[in-house]
């Protein structure tokens, strides 16, 4: 069986006038769901916020630089923390992966709810040029689709029509993604009146990457040739940085710690994952280390 990827296929469209973004970000998703155990509702949040982050990623001017995203709106699933760099290597989590909701009365998975709106949504992104760029913007609804859109106008000046959408089924994702609609400088004022109408018809994004893929969405707006790239879910955690932050505790703290718990453990966040050490490990971490 063919492994599933999550991809972005950008295009400009519409005489040059719009750069398209779509992204299928199902398999992201789902690698997502496997590593923090997220509740349906977690899922839906953390997945529209990768997708939202793999698309300001494929903006990075090369591989090396690196940008994060953090939303914290006041809800019941709390914090949102993602990453990624410009090979499109996004990595993520929620503070609550557990949170449950009921629906909402329209039957869809209560984001806003577990997103919460009192509050902002920041991005800091470093082009390794010295000053990282830091743009800050006041949550909209917690729907992460709209709250991006304000983002982008109003700290990068940057007027996008974004739809997003997570949708789960069985535990698993069985469609995410979304469509970004950029108008570009100079465009007319009927291209921004359409940009505005088209992207209502992706309230359901989610079922039409499910359902009918996003070579099919970006082939609907005319772009059959388009720039197609991967993303993964890859973080940046190892074996060697946990050892780093263990050595920064210093001797005397590290063998208390391991006194007190029988093990030093490092704990990555953004990809779930812990890094224990053994009174042999740190022996041999310390002794390498000169501390």
């Amino acid at each position: 069986m063919q492994k599933e990827i999550s991809t972005i296929r950008k295009a400009l469209i519409w005489d040059g006038e719009v750069s398209l973004a779509v992204l299928d970000t199902t398999a992201l998703v789902n690698e997502a769901i496997s590593r923090h155990g997220l509740s349906p509702v977690a899922a839906a949040a953390l997945g529209r916020t990768l997708t939202a982050t793999a698309y300001l990623c494929s903006w990075l001017k090369d591989e090396e630089s690196s940008l994060s995203v953090s939303i914290s709106g006041g809800g019941a699933g709390g914090k949102i923390s993602t990453a990624g760099d410009g090979a499109l290597r996004i990595r993520g989590f929620i503070e609550h992966p557990e949170v449950d909701l009921p629906l909402r009365g329209d039957g869809k998975l209560d984001v806003g709810g577990c997103v919460g709106k009192n509050g902002t949504v920041t991005v800091i992104r470093d082009d390794g040029e010295g000053i990282p760029f830091v743009g800050t913007c006041e949550l909209v609804s917690g729907e992460i689709a709209e709250d991006f859109s304000a983002y982008f106008l109003i700290s990068e000046q940057r007027p996008t029509a974004i739809a997003l959408g997570v949708r789960i089924a069985g535990g698993i994702c069985v469609g995410a993604g979304g469509v970004f609609l950029q108008p570009l400088p100079g465009s007319s004022e009927e291209t921004l009146a359409r940009v505005e109408a088209c992207i209502a018809d992706f309230s359901h994004v989610s079922a039409l990457i499910g359902e009918k893929g996003a070579a099919a969405i970006a082939e609907g707006f005319g772009a059959a040739d388009c720039a197609v790239r991967e993303v993964s879910f890859c973080c940046h955690c190892s074996a060697e940085r946990a050892g780093q932050a263990v050595l920064a505790m210093g001797r005397e703290d590290a063998f208390a710690l391991l006194r007190e718990r029988g093990e030093v453990a490092v704990h990555c966040h953004y990809c779930n994952t812990d890094y224990k050490f053994g009174e042999k490990e740190l022996a041999a971490l310390f002794c390498g280390g000169k501390k």
